[in-house]
């Protein structure tokens, strides 16, 4: 049975002028009235403008893996002279450390190459950034936390990925910071929606390869994802899961796996370690690549979307996986992939994060 979400909200909806609405209090007619006894009362006071709560900053999205942990911030660049005067410190502090550093101690890295500009979430105008560091290295990240009095500005973060409940206790105990635990396909079939409605900067999120089965032919070109569903979404990770997804709310997962190794210590020995990796690699792509298809056949699902670090700065496999979908399929399937491959999970967190204070 494919899954379905009830009356899901989707995507954060951005509000239309990008500004702050204001509604006027309820006033009697401008010339006073007759108050009891026949009293007469002062005219009303000044109408009273009452301003909707904004969302409070700063806005994350998170999605804590097995092997990565992956985090996109919102840094509002519309902010006014009067935000600016109110800000508290631990935020503009917070603000400058993510958005002046590349690099945050000797492990965490922020993709500069995948930041989305000019973007407009809940009616405020910003960049997206999107950061990495290995789950190892949580513990740090907590640390920093509890150091810049994170809570102060937030009680709950927005999680996804079994980090979520690995790190729950740590997070409680030592930031005074409560995860609330969001599921990991919806959260990654969301996310994606979102990114590729959006683009990357005027440019298409998704693109194919070209002539794949060429080597010397073989080019890179953009794809229009405009209408997704039905579509089989693979994502690579740590293992495998392989989704049928039949529109934002509706889908089931078809397979999975996770990855194996060389069995013969004798072949292994026998060949360079650099060797070995790309056979290895070439390998478990292929196998991928033939599993989508069968899946793809199976479910009547003519488009196949490929995502996940896996496929980070991965040339290899994106090629391998575009060969064997051509080849497989004989020429009717692409392999589809996404410039921000891995963070969708966290995007469709940090989307959760705003449709909640909307609800609220």
């Amino acid at each position: 049975m494919g899954r379905r979400r009830a009356g899901s909200g989707g995507p954060a909806q951005t509000r239309a002028g990008g500004g702050r609405q204001l509604r006027a209090a309820p006033s009697t007619a401008s010339g006073g009235a007759q108050g009891p006894a026949g009293l007469r009362r002062l005219p009303d006071a000044p109408m009273k403008l009452i301003v909707p709560k904004q969302h409070s900053f700063p806005w994350f999205g998170m999605d804590i893996g097995g092997t990565l942990v992956k985090l996109v911030y919102f840094e509002p660049k519309d902010i006014t002279a009067e935000e600016e005067q109110e800000e508290v410190e631990n935020l503009k502090s917070i603000r400058k450390y993510l958005t002046s550093n590349t690099a945050y101690g000797k492990t965490g890295i922020r993709d500069v190459h995948l930041e989305l500009k000019n973007l407009t979430m809940c009616g405020r105008k910003g960049n997206l950034h999107f950061i990495r560091f290995p789950s190892c290295a949580m513990h740090r990240f907590i640390q920093m936390g509890s150091e810049k009095n994170f809570s102060s500005l937030h009680t709950t973060l927005c999680a996804t990925g079994g980090g979520a409940y690995k790190f729950e206790e740590d997070f409680r105990t030592i930031a005074d910071l409560q995860l609330h635990k969001l599921d990991e396909l919806d959260c990654l079939i969301q996310g994606l929606l979102y990114v590729d409605s959006v683009g990357f900067n005027g440019q298409p999120e998704c693109y194919y390869f070209e002539n794949p089965t060429d080597p010397e032919q073989c080019q890179k070109k953009p794809y229009c994802l405009d209408n997704p569903y039905p579509m089989l979404l693979v994502n690579i990770g740590s293992g495998v899961s392989i989704l049928a997804v039949y529109s934002k709310d509706n889908y089931k997962r078809v397979t999975g796996s996770s990855f194996g190794h060389m069995m013969s210590k004798e072949k292994r020995d026998s060949i360079s370690k650099e060797d070995l990796a790309r056979a290895t690699l070439v390998t478990i792509t292929n196998n991928i690549g033939s599993i989508a298809r069968m899946c793809a056949l199976n479910e009547n699902i003519d488009k196949v979307v490929f995502v996940g670090n896996f496929l980070r700065i991965n040339m290899i496999s994106m090629k391998v996986l575009a060969y064997a979908m051509d080849y497989w399929s004989k020429g009717q399937l692409k392999a589809l992939f996404l410039e921000h491959e891995g963070y969708f999970g966290a995007v469709g967190a940090l989307l959760e994060l705003l449709k909640m204070t909307d609800d609220q």
